[in-house]
C-alpha cells in the first residue's frame, strides 16, 4: 500500500531581520609576540612634576602653569613637597565595602570579542550535540577566533590548503614551529571551524537579506508504508564512540573548574550565558511516539507514518538515518543537513533553524557583578596580600612592578585566563567619609592645629572642585564622583577601564596608602582617534552596544593603539602622589596591589569651552548630562564679580555662542509657526523633568513643548521631532528672553576688561 502527499518545508528564522556588523581591523596575535611568548612594549612615561612649597600653595595657579607641556600627554604625576603628609582619617574599624568582580579577560576588548565567539562556536557545536575542546599548541590555548579571521583572509579553508599557505597561518598567530604548527592548525580548523564557516556562510543570506520567512515548493512524494515502522528496535543507534583524549586539547580545560560560573562564562563567553540549556547529553535521534519527552510535551497522538519525514526533501524513507529535532520537533536526514552527518551525535541535537536562532544572537551588554561578601580593610588587605603572594609567589614587596605589569596585559589578552580580581571602586565619601581631614576628624580635636591645616589645605580633594577659581563651585548640588570625592580599594589586577571624565573635565587622584598604581593616557588631542581605533578593532562590540566606551567596562591593550599612531604614555603613581587627567583624555591602568586612593574632578576657566563643546558631543550620541551646561554659565555671569578677569573672558566668550544660538534657532521656531511662550525657571525642577525627549540634553535656558503631552520637552535643535502635532499647539518656554542677554553680555565684558586695564 503506498501514500501520496503534498509535504511543505517551511524555515522560519524567529529573530528580526538585522544589519549586518561591520567588518573589524584584525590585529594580527603574532604582532603581539616574540619567538612566541607574549610581550608588553613599556609606552614611555608621562611628565612628573615636584613643586617648590611656594608653587604648591594654590593647585589650580600651578596645574596652569604645568598644562602646555602636560596636557600633550593627557595624564601627569606631581610629588608634593617632602613634608607634606596629609593624616588618613577614614574609620579603618568600621569602613566596610563590597567590591566588584572582575574577571579580568573578559575586560579587554579583544578578548572580549574572541570569548564572544567561542560562544558561538559552542552554542553551535552544543546543539548539534557535540562538546566543543579547545586545542593547545605550543602550550598555549589555540586561538580559534584568529584561526577563523586569519584563513578567512588568506581565502578559506580550501583556497589555504590549494596554496599551502598553513605555514603562513601559523606564522600570523604567532607559532614558533610554523611548519608542523601549521598542519596542526590545519586539522583542528578542519574539525572545529570549517564546518561552522560552511555554515554561517549558507545562512549569512537568509539573516541579513533575504525575507525573514520563506516557504518551499510543495514536494509530492509516495512512500511505502512499509519503508516506516514505529517499531523501537528500528531506531537509528549510530552513536559514535567517545573520543580519547590528547595532548592537543586540554585536559582540564578552564571550563570544567570547580567555580560552576566561571566554567559557564569561559566556555560561552562573556556576559550572561545560555538558560535553559541542559550540559547533559542524551541521543539525538529518532524516537518513538512513545518517548518520554512526547509524553512530557502532552502532544496529541498523530500517526506515526506522518510524524515522522525529511523536512528538506520530504522522504520518510531511510528511517534509520533520520534526526529529530530537540527544540523544534523537525525531523531530516542526516545526509539532508546544510552539513551532512555520518553518524548520529550524542546528546542533545538542534536542527540549522534552531542553530541559526541561537547562534545570530547578539552577546549580553557586559558589566561588573558585585562580590558576594562584605570586607574591611584589614579583610580585603589580607585576601589582596594572599593572592598576590600566592600568584608570583614571593613576598608581595618583592614583586617588580614591571612583572606585574607585564603579566597583566598577558592575563587580559588570554582566552583561558581564570584570574579574578575584586575591586572597591566609586565608595562614596559621603557614606564612608573622607580619607582627607574633614570638619569630622575635629570632633574631640578642636585645638589640634595640625588637623586643622589639612581641612583648609587647597590640596585636600574635598576642596579641590569647590575653590574659588574653580567652575564647578557655582553648581549647588553636590555631584558625587564629581564634587565629592569617591574612593578606590584596589589589589593586584584590579582595574578601573578606558574612559574620560564626565563632561570633559580635568580629574586628580591622590593615593593614600599601599602599592602603586599603573595608569595609561591618550592626550585629549587624540580622543577621536583612540575611539576609531577601538570601533575598528572590535566593531562587534560597538554594533550590540554603542555606547560602550560610557560604560567604563571595557580596555584595550595600549600596544594596539600605539601601532595605529594613538600616543599613549604611563606612569606608576606611588603612595603619596597625585596623578593628574586633562580634558577629554581617556586614561586607563590597574593596580599593583593592595591600596588605597581616592579622587574627584574640578575645573578651572580654561576648560569652559570645551565644556560647551562636551555638550554637544554628548547631545548627538542622546547621552544625558550631569549638569546643565547653560545653567552653570549663567550663574557665572549673575556672579560674574566673584569671576577674575581672564575667568570672566572665557565667561563672555561662552555666552555669546550660546546667545547666537538661541537667536538663530528661535527665529526658526517662530517661522515654523510657534506663537504662544511661556516663561519658566528651569532650575527649579529636577532634571529629569527638563531633559530634551530626543537628544536628552538637559534644558535651562530654552524648551519647547506641546499642548498633547505638556511634560514633554524638546531643544531648540530638536522640536520638531517632539510629536506630529502642527506648530500651533506647542508652546515655546523660555528662561530668559533675548532682550535681557545683551545686559548680561555687557556685565561681563566689563569684568574681563579689568584684566587688560591691570
Amino acid at each position: 500500500m503506498s501514500v501520496k502527499r503534498d509535504v511543505k518545508c517551511k524555515l522560519e528564522i524567529d529573530e528580526p531581520k538585522q544589519k549586518e556588523c561591520p567588518e573589524g581591523k584584525f590585529i594580527d596575535p603574532v604582532s603581539l609576540m616574540e619567538k612566541g611568548k607574549f610581550v608588553f612594549k613599556v609606552p614611555p612615561e608621562a611628565p612628573v612634576f615636584e613643586p617648590t612649597a611656594e608653587e604648591f600653595k594654590d593647585p589650580l595657579k600651578y596645574i596652569a602653569k604645568i598644562r602646555s607641556v602636560a596636557q600633550e600627554h593627557g595624564i601627569c604625576k606631581i610629588r608634593p613637597p617632602s613634608n607634606w603628609h596629609p593624616p588618613f582619617c577614614v574609620d579603618v574599624d568600621n569602613f566596610k565595602f563590597t567590591p566588584r568582580i572582575q574577571k579580568l579577560n573578559e575586560l579587554d576588548a579583544s578578548t572580549r570579542v574572541k570569548l564572544n565567539f567561542l560562544e558561538k562556536i559552542a552554542k553551535y557545536w552544543h546543539l548539534q550535540g557535540i562538546r566543543i575542546k579547545i586545542p593547545v599548541l605550543e602550550q598555549r590555548a589555540v586561538d580559534l577566533y584568529s584561526l577563523y579571521k586569519i584563513v578567512e583572509f588568506e581565502g578559506g579553508f580550501d583556497e589555504v590548503c590549494l596554496a599551502k599557505k598553513w605555514g603562513k597561518v601559523a606564522s600570523r598567530m604567532g607559532y614558533v614551529c610554523e611548519k608542523s604548527s601549521g598542519t596542526v592548525l590545519k586539522s583542528h580548523h578542519e574539525r572545529w571551524l570549517n564546518p561552522f564557516s560552511l555554515f554561517h556562510a549558507t545562512i549569512k543570506d537568509e539573516i541579513y537579506n533575504k525575507p525573514i520567512k520563506r516557504e518551499s515548493k510543495a514536494v509530492n512524494i509516495k512512500e511505502e508504508s512499509s519503508s516506516v515502522s514505529s517499531s523501537p528496535t528500528k531506531r537509528a543507534r549510530l552513536s559514535p564512540d567517545d573520543e580519547n583524549e590528547s595532548d592537543d586539547y586540554i585536559k582540564d580545560p578552564f571550563y570544567l573548574m570547580e567555580n560552576k560560573e566561571l566554567r559557564k562564562l569561559q566556555f560561552f563567553g562573556a556576559g550572561p550565558k545560555m538558560a535553559g540549556f541542559s550540559s547533559k547529553c542524551r541521543i539525538g535521534h529518532l524516537k518513538s511516539k512513545d518517548s518520554k519527552k512526547s509524553k512530557r510535551r502532552s502532544k496529541p497522538a498523530v500517526d506515526y507514518l506522518d510524524k515522522y519525514y525529511c523536512q528538506k526533501c520530504g522522504s520518510g524513507k531511510s528511517e534509520e538515518t533520520i534526526l529529530i529535532c530537540d527544540g523544534c520537533d523537525l525531523s531530516f536526514h542526516m545526509q539532508c543537513l546544510i552539513i551532512p552527518l555520518t553518524s548520529v551525535p550524542k546528546g542533545e541535537w538542534r536542527c540549522h533553524k534552531c542553530v541559526i536562532n541561537e547562534v545570530i544572537k547578539p552577546s549580553d551588554a557586559f558589566g561588573f557583578e558585585q562580590a558576594q561578601r562584605e570586607y574591611t580593610l584589614q579583610q580585603f588587605g589580607e585576601m589582596a596580600d594572599q593572592f598576590k603572594s600566592k600568584y608570583f609567589n614571593m613576598p608581595v614587596h618583592l614583586v617588580p612592578t614591571g612583572k606585574v605589569e607585564q603579566e597583566y596585559w598577558k592575563i587580559v589578552s588570554s582566552i583561558d585566563s581564570t584570574v579574578i580580581a575584586e575591586y572597591g571602586a566609586d565608595l562614596h565619601t559621603m557614606d564612608h567619609g573622607s580619607g582627607f581631614p574633614t570638619g569630622l576628624a575635629l570632633c574631640g580635636n578642636e585645638d589640634n592645629t595640625f588637623y586643622k591645616s589639612y581641612i583648609e589645605d587647597r590640596w585636600n580633594l574635598n576642596n579641590i572642585p569647590i575653590l574659588k577659581d574653580s567652575v564647578l563651585s557655582f553648581i549647588n548640588a553636590d555631584i558625587s564622583g564629581m564634587k565629592i570625592p569617591w574612593m578606590y580599594v584596589g589589589m593586584c589586577f584590579s582595574t578601573f577601564c578606558w574612559h574620560n571624565e564626565d563632561h570633559w573635565s580635568y580629574s586628580i587622584n591622590y593615593l593614600h596608602w599601599g602599592e602603586p598604581k599603573t595608569w595609561y593616557g591618550v592626550p585629549g588631542a587624540y580622543a577621536e582617534a583612540f575611539e576609531e581605533v577601538m570601533k575598528e578593532t572590535t566593531p562587534e562590540l560597538f554594533h550590540s552596544q554603542p555606547d560602550l566606551l560610557h560604560q567604563l567596562v571595557t580596555i584595550l591593550n595600549p600596544n594596539i593603539l600605539m601601532k595605529a599612531n594613538v600616543p599613549i604614555y604611563r606612569t606608576d603613581q606611588n603612595a603619596g602622589e597625585f596623578v593628574v587627567t586633562f580634558p577629554r583624555s581617556y586614561h586607563t591602568g590597574f593596580n599593583q596591589g593592595y591600596n588605597f586612593a581616592e579622587a574627584v574632578n574640578f575645573a578651572p576657566a580654561d576648560w569652559i569651552s570645551i565644556g560647551r563643546e562636551c555638550v554637544n558631543h554628548y547631545s548627538s550620541l542622546k547621552r544625558i548630562c550631569v549638569f546643565s551646561h547653560d545653567e552653570l554659565i549663567c550663574k557665572m555671569v549673575n556672579s560674574c564679580d566673584e569671576l577674575a578677569p581672564k575667568a570672566a573672558e572665557l565667561v563672555y566668550d561662552d555666552l555669546n555662542e550660546m546667545v547666537k544660538f538661541e537667536r538663530v534657532q528661535r527665529k526658526a521656531l517662530l517661522d515654523w509657526g510657534v506663537t504662544e511662550a511661556d516663561f519658566v525657571e528651569f532650575e527649579h525642577q529636577v532634571d529629569d523633568l527638563r531633559q530634551c525627549m530626543v537628544c536628552n540634553t538637559t534644558l535651562y535656558v530654552s524648551a519647547v513643548s506641546c499642548s498633547c503631552d505638556p511634560k514633554r520637552l524638546a531643544c531648540l535643535r530638536h522640536f520638531k521631532q517632539l510629536c506630529d502635532c502642527p506648530a500651533q499647539m506647542h508652546v515655546f518656554k523660555y528662561r530668559y528672553t533675548l532682550d535681557e542677554f545683551p545686559p548680561l553680555l555687557r556685565k561681563v565684558k566689563a569684568k574681563a576688561e579689568q584684566a587688560y586695564d591691570d
